[in-house]
């Protein structure tokens, strides 16, 4: 079963989170941040990833660490549930529009993690969440999941958008990576023999 759980504890926040890569998009998120919410929501529900995700952090400080270490924690269980990453496509893409937002995300489930990170927002705050906010939480995660991640955003104005087509993009190029090639189900895709 591609499941794992990670603990993760430190003086600036308390994390677990658990993921089922063969699950339905069943998600219980609770962060203290309401708009992360709403995209590790999407994240489950457009992958098809199960997602219990509980965090506290020093949220009386800023968004930052709860951002970052959410990013993290999901990144090593993802990371983990994969395991030696026998059988899986590997590669996924998407392209999502969003109203009048359009964002590509490319990705390599490779163990040999990059961001590429080309969103750029026009207001420094997305209700009450910091928007650069959002780079730190793929890079936490692309980082510990060990993926090669290029996130585009082609166009867009409105930042509401722009933010939840990057998620959904994330989740469905996701969902096309890890799924198991019944053709070689058993081999790592690498002429290599490991990522």
């Amino acid at each position: 079963m591609r499941r794992a759980t990670i603990e993760r504890n430190t003086q600036e926040t308390r994390i677990t989170a658990t993921i089922d890569l063969d699950g339905t998009g069943t998600y219980e998120v609770s962060t203290g941040i309401g708009f992360l919410d709403h995209m590790l929501e999407q994240l489950s529900r457009h992958s098809l990833i199960d997602i219990t995700l509980k965090a506290e952090g020093d949220l009386h400080i800023d968004y930052h660490h709860t951002t970052e270490d959410s990013g993290i924690a999901l990144g090593q269980a993802f990371s983990q549930a994969l395991g030696e990453r026998k059988g899986i496509w590997r590669y996924g893409s998407a392209l999502i529009p969003m109203d009048e937002t359009l964002t590509r995300v490319a990705l390599d489930a490779s163990n040999r993690p990059y961001l590429i990170w080309k969103v750029g927002f026009n207001r420094d705050k997305l209700g009450t969440m910091d928007t650069e906010l959002f780079k730190e939480w793929f890079q936490a995660f692309a980082q510990n999941a060990g993926l090669t991640l290029h996130v585009e955003n082609l166009y867009g104005t409105n930042n509401h958008h722009i933010v939840e087509s990057c998620f959904k993009a994330l989740a469905r190029a996701l969902r096309e990576a890890i799924q198991i090639d019944p053709r070689k189900a058993d081999a790592v895709p690498s002429t290599k023999g490991s990522l």
